[in-house]
Parts: C-alpha cells; sequence; structure tokens
C-alpha cells in the first residue's frame, strides 16, 4: 500500500486524505496545530458558485492602499517591511487586469460547481453526518454604488449558466424578513450552499482516524530528507516520515515550508475573524453584506458573523475595532440586533491563504517527482475543499485529472 505524507490538518488536507483513503492510500497528516481551531473551523461555511471574481480584480491594488491607514477598513494592509510580501503584492499588481480576471471567473465557476456537488455526495454516502444545505445566498446593498456593481455581477452570472435573480426591497423582505427598511435590494444566487464547517471538519476528522489515518500534531515541519528529485522523508522535532508521495497543504504556511525545497509559492495568510451568536435572532438565510463585506450563516444551533481581509503578516492577534466593524455592519442591516459584549468577546480569526491571481496552487511539482501542493485558495478554501482533494487524489493516483490543471500550475510566478 503506498504512503501519502500531508503537511496540513484544514480543509484541503482533510478532504485530501478523505480521497486518498478512499483510493487505497496509507495515509500520514502532519500539522503544527492540533486540528480544533483556524480558518477551516471559523469561516463563513457558504459553498459559493456565486464568488466567481478572483480577488485580484483591477482596482483592488488601489483601493487596498486607500484603506492601508484604516485598520478598522473591510481591507486592511498593515504597513510593515516585509520582502516576501512585497513579493507577492508585485505578483498581485501583474495578476490583475481584465483579461487575466475574465479567463479566471469560468475556472472558478466550474471548480466552486463540482465542489458544490461534490459535498452533497459525501453526504449522500453516509460516512459522517453533517450539515449542508442549498437555500443559497443574498448579496445584499443599501447604496446605488454597490446596487449597480451587484447587478452586473448578477448579469453575468446568468451568462455562466447560474441560478441568479435580482430583487428589490420587498422583494428581500419577503424571504429574510428581518432586514431594515434601508435596503435597497439584493441578488440571490440560487447556486450555493452552506453549512456548519466545524462540524463537518470534527466529524471528517474522526471518520479518517477511523480509517487509519495517523495524525502527528503539534508538530512543524523542520525539513525534508531529499535525493536527487526524490523526497524520502520529512522531518519535525521528534518524527521522521517516510512516504511514496508529499502533499503541501498547508495554507498560510505553505510559502516558509516550501522554500525549504528552494521552490517559490507566494502565498499570504489574510486574516478573517468570526463571532457565532447562539441565542435566536431569526436569520433565514445565507447573506453577504456588501458595503461592509460581512457574511451571515445560518448554521447547526447558532447564526456566525464573519468577515474583513487582514494583511498583516501570520498571525491571529484579534483586533477589537475589526470585531466592532462586523458587529456594526449586523445593526446597520438587520432589525433589532445588537451583539452583545460577550458575543464580540467571543470573536476568533484565521488565516485564509491567499495567492497573488486568487487562483489556487494545485499539482505536481516540476521539481520533485513526488511532491504535490493545494494551497492559495483565498476565501474559497471551504468552498473549494472537495474538489481539490478529489484533483490530488487523482494526480497522486495517477489519473486523468477530471479538470484541467493548466490555470493552478505550481510554477506560473517564477
Amino acid at each position: 500500500m503506498k504512503k501519502v505524507a500531508i503537511v496540513g490538518g484544514g480543509i484541503t488536507g482533510l478532504c485530501s486524505a478523505y480521497y486518498l483513503v478512499k483510493e487505497g492510500f496509507q495515509v500520514t497528516i502532519v500539522d503544527k496545530g492540533n486540528i480544533i481551531d483556524g480558518a477551516s473551523f471559523i469561516n463563513a461555511g457558504i459553498v459559493t458558485p456565486s464568488h466567481f471574481v478572483p480577488i485580484a480584480e483591477p482596482g483592488m491594488i488601489n483601493q487596498g492602499i486607500k484603506w492601508m491607514f484604516n485598520s478598522s477598513s473591510p481591507l486592511y494592509i498593515k504597513p510593515r517591511w516585509d520582502t516576501e510580501f512585497f513579493k507577492w503584492a508585485w505578483y498581485f499588481k501583474k495578476a490583475s487586469t481584465k483579461k487575466k480576471v475574465d479567463k479566471a471567473i469560468p475556472v472558478l465557476v466550474d471548480l466552486n460547481l463540482r465542489s458544490r456537488d461534490l459535498y452533497l455526495e459525501i453526504l449522500d454516502s453516509l460516512d459522517f453526518e453533517f450539515h449542508m444545505e442549498k437555500k443559497g445566498l443574498l448579496m445584499v446593498y443599501k447604496t446605488e454604488k454597490n446596487q449597480d456593481h451587484e447587478s452586473k455581477l448578477a448579469e453575468k452570472g446568468k451568462e455562466l449558466g447560474l441560478e441568479v435573480s435580482v430583487l428589490d426591497n420587498k422583494g428581500i423582505k419577503e424571504i429574510e424578513p428581518g432586514f431594515k427598511d434601508n435596503i435597497l435590494g439584493g441578488v440571490h444566487y440560487q447556486c450555493d450552499s452552506h453549512g456548519t464547517p466545524n462540524v463537518f471538519m470534527s466529524n471528517l476528522k474522526r471518520w479518517l482516524e477511523a480509517h487509519g489515518v495517523q495524525f502527528i500534531l503539534e508538530e512543524k515541519v523542520d525539513g525534508f530528507e531529499v535525493a536527487g528529485n526524490t523526497i524520502l522523508s520529512l522531518k519535525t522535532s521528534s518524527e521522521r516520515v517516510e512516504a511514496d508521495e508529499f502533499l503541501l497543504a498547508s495554507g498560510g504556511w505553505t510559502t516558509a515550508i516550501s522554500k525549504q525545497l528552494g521552490l517559490n509559492i507566494p502565498i499570504q495568510g489574510g486574516k478573517g475573524y468570526s463571532m457565532d451568536i447562539s441565542r435566536n435572532i431569526n436569520i433565514k438565510l445565507p447573506a453577504i453584506l456588501t458595503e461592509a463585506k460581512v457574511a451571515v450563516t445560518p448554521m447547526q444551533n447558532f447564526t456566525r458573523f464573519a468577515g474583513t481581509m487582514e494583511l498583516s503578516g501570520n498571525n491571529t492577534k484579534i483586533k477589537r475595532n475589526r470585531v466592532e466593524t462586523i458587529a456594526a455592519a449586523a445593526s446597520d442591516f438587520y432589525r433589532d440586533l445588537t451583539l452583545t459584549e460577550e458575543e464580540k468577546e467571543s470573536a476568533v480569526s484565521g488565516l485564509r491563504p491567499i495567492s497573488p491571481d486568487g487562483l489556487p496552487f494545485i499539482g505536481k511539482s516540476s521539481q520533485y517527482k513526488n511532491l504535490n501542493v493545494a494551497a492559495g485558495h483565498a476565501m474559497m478554501g471551504w468552498s473549494l475543499g472537495p474538489i481539490t482533494g478529489k484533483l490530488l487524489t487523482e494526480i497522486i493516483a495517477k489519473h486523468t485529472p477530471s479538470v484541467s490543471l493548466d490555470p493552478f500550475i505550481l510554477e506560473r510566478f517564477k
């Protein structure tokens, strides 16, 4: 039985392990934490065919510069001297063209639709229980500027074959009565689904353990043993893990780990925040509050408010003003809703791994015949977990990949 060592126990690593086990591989997962928190647990839980525009869209750099000195803005870039960030920002700027964005859009739609269907397949398999519903996603706006922007995206979504409806204030309040009267309207993407990430992650981990997956937790990868173009093992402070194939699915830490092998895979950690509200606030549908860029998701026994993008290095420090921004958005959009001090104190953060062009890195290294990478999914990590895991299994098992891997090539930022 061939052995695969996976570095990273987030959604990508666990979904890859799931499909590898199904294919008959023996899997070991190494993670620097204990797989109970982080972006894979605290995200908004939305499977998003609707999010077909990559983060590296034209104008985003200029907007980021404008917001740089406002630490409560939806996108905050902390001023700092960091050569890896400077390189990443240069790649981001080069990727932020209409031509490149237009080329990426159908790729992201296809990946998201396939991944949504795989979530439902896993649910139907009864391998393990988790929460997943297909009620769609509301993109809600209060300003004419955002109304114009979202309406144009809705037309593009229709062209791409997505189920989309544009609603006025009355239409929005018919399906979600809790919104305030000052909402101009919104776009309902019926194609989207949502679930509860921490339930999925915990139950999948238990299934993997029951099916022989070994977990080496709270161990950082210190290096690799290499012979020519073959990796023989990875090393932690107390373990040496041999395998036939290796997979880096280490999120925002992929850049540092891959540098140990002489590779350039530029990824920045984009910090996001979330708060779980356990009391009944009667929110029925997932929504993005577009002016604030805050996601609201009714999950299993609670409602999650999540949002912001903070590029400040790989840390999980909580900035109170960013928490207040999310809480203010809740009150701005929903009637009679004020988050309590206790709810705001419960805020947690996680790092989304962001590639410079908004497309993930998925594939096999050209320098090492048994090294594979799956990272850089930005805000779509949860959404694209199953399809990424399936693609990596197809690569490692030497099957024809179910989608073209050309857009995700590892060496595209030489």
